[in-house]
């Protein structure tokens, strides 16, 4: 996810010499409704996601191998189900803050606030990813094989959503200085 544009005003530039992002020909207000609705779309995935993980955790008490999960497992459960519930809440957050502030002219805050929650909550889903593929390899292979399938999720995800758009930025940085 990208952080939201700041915002000001126009300058009277040319095309040619505006860099690619400016190039939108938007006002400041324009801008803050594409980064909402950006945002907004974001939250649709990451909601997905925890709805799926959220829905398979909710079902395992049902299943007849539950009863035999000894300590460790169950308070991973427990905190798998937890941190669902709490990225769930933090997914939500954006649309209660939206509600709470609109028609007051406030669309910079709620940009800025709902870009900054959804970055904790992606974080929360890739914890949450961890935390049941831990819990899944844990109950069907062993505890070894529980730890080192969590271990190695961890630092993918690590790679993937901290590394490589970090790195991404890095260079995006790079090629406006050149």
């Amino acid at each position: 996810m990208s952080d939201p544009e700041p915002v000001s005003a126009p300058r009277a530039e040319s095309a040619a010499t505006k860099p690619a992002t400016d190039r939108r020909n938007e006002s400041a207000i324009e801008k803050l409704d594409r980064n909402w609705m950006e945002l907004l779309q974001e939250l649709r995935v990451l909601q997905t996601g925890v709805q799926i993980l959220a829905g398979f955790l909710l079902t395992l008490p049902f299943q007849s191998r539950f009863e035999t999960l000894d300590d460790f497992q169950t308070t991973l459960y427990l905190a798998n189900v937890a941190l669902a519930a709490l990225t769930t809440a933090l997914i939500l957050l954006p649309v209660s803050v939206h509600r709470r502030l609109f028609r007051l002219h406030l669309r910079a805050a709620l940009v800025s606030s709902a870009d900054r929650i959804a970055k904790v909550a992606l974080a929360g889903i890739g914890l949450l990813s961890v935390g049941t593929s831990a819990l899944v390899f844990d109950v069907t292979a062993g505890r070894a094989a529980g730890l080192t399938a969590g271990a190695v999720l961890l630092a993918v995800l690590l790679l993937l959503l901290v590394y490589v758009p970090s790195r991404l930025r890095r260079q995006a940085d790079q090629g406006k200085t050149s």
